[in-house]
């Protein structure tokens, strides 16, 4: 059984982890009594901490809010994930969060027990602020939109295009997405009557946002997939179809449906549509299925598989002389 004081901390560090625990349940993990529980309850309560109980069948002891907060208690293992995280947000598709998440991460390391100081210096993590990507946000223009999405409060914003042209778009916004160093905001479109995804780095918000608005049925696949499905139409400017000589059942595993289209075919192959930003893009991934193909459409495919077989030529011959060269 733990001493008073290691019961403590321990009883706080359960409190912390989820939002309500019974006394049978807290009395089961510390290995107490719920009579034992409830006297510890109350000394957390002399220290300062606000620990609010329920009665009732299903009664039990949660942290309340208060204007003291209790010391976060972590574990080894939760100390490194916070760690790793803050990490991250220095090189995240948030702008101006990189020194801040150094900081915090350098503070962390100064009260951190050796033992784990040796683990992070083992995983390489430095409290260094690096450069954000081209395509970071500030987090205040984040926490503006993801405002008015929670608030199903209409957004105004000037919107730039990749091709550099500008527009105001008035939307009822719906959810943010993150897809790699990229914010996208998924709404409603007004002007358009449909929804669409924009890139947060092109947006500029206006300032106060619009009247709430009843939400709609978001789009199949809600957010991410309607993200999904827009990038997979940027992929899509460049189609071609092949003959692969292959059995169907041994290509299917190969297809993902944003980048290609399965046809049955005869015994021994199977038709492909494949989509991507260009025709040398399609003809340089074609060796991914380690068989024969033949080119069904369009004939230029053909040139751009001339140019890359020419390449891999040049290629070999280069590994060739490698392997016959003597110092």
């Amino acid at each position: 059984m733990l001493e008073a004081s290691a019961r403590l901390l321990a009883l706080l560090s359960l409190l912390q982890t989820r939002r309500e625990w019974s006394g049978k349940e807290l009395a089961e993990r510390l290995d107490i009594t719920t009579r034992t529980v409830r006297r510890d309850i109350d000394k957390l309560r002399e220290l300062g901490y606000p620990v609010d109980a329920n009665v009732g069948a299903r009664g039990g002891y949660r942290l309340g809010a208060g204007a003291e907060m209790p010391p976060l208690l972590l574990d080894d293992q939760e100390v490194l994930a916070v760690a790793l995280g803050l990490d991250a947000v220095t090189t995240g598709a948030v702008a101006d969060m990189a020194e801040a998440s150094a900081g915090a991460l350098a503070k962390l390391r100064q009260v951190m027990p050796s033992r784990l100081q040796h683990r992070l210096d083992a995983l390489r993590i430095e409290a260094i602020p690096r450069e954000a990507p081209s395509s970071a946000v500030p987090a205040e223009r984040l926490t503006d939109i993801a405002t008015a999405c929670h608030r199903n409060e209409r957004l105004r914003f000037d919107y730039r295009r990749n091709d550099g042209e500008e527009s105001r778009r008035e939307v009822e916004p719906f959810r943010l997405v993150r897809n790699g160093n990229r914010w996208y905001l998924v709404g409603f479109d007004l002007a358009r009557d449909a929804w669409r995804s924009f890139r947060v780095d092109r947006m500029e918000p206006k300032i106060p946002t619009g009247p709430r608005f009843t939400p709609r049925e978001p789009p199949e696949g809600g957010a991410a997939g309607f993200v999904a499905r827009g990038l997979g139409a940027v992929q899509q400017q460049a189609t071609a179809r092949v003959r692969v000589h292959l059995p169907l059942d041994e290509v299917a595993p190969m297809i993902h449906h944003y980048w290609g289209a399965l046809e049955s075919g005869g015994e021994n192959s199977c038709e492909v549509t494949v989509y991507s930003t260009s025709l040398t893009s399609i003809a340089r991934w074609m060796h991914a299925f380690g068989a024969d193909f033949t080119v069904i459409e369009p004939d230029e495919l053909r040139v751009e598989l001339g140019a890359v077989a020419e390449y891999h030529d040049q290629v070999a011959d280069r590994y060739r002389r490698a392997m016959s060269a003597r110092p």
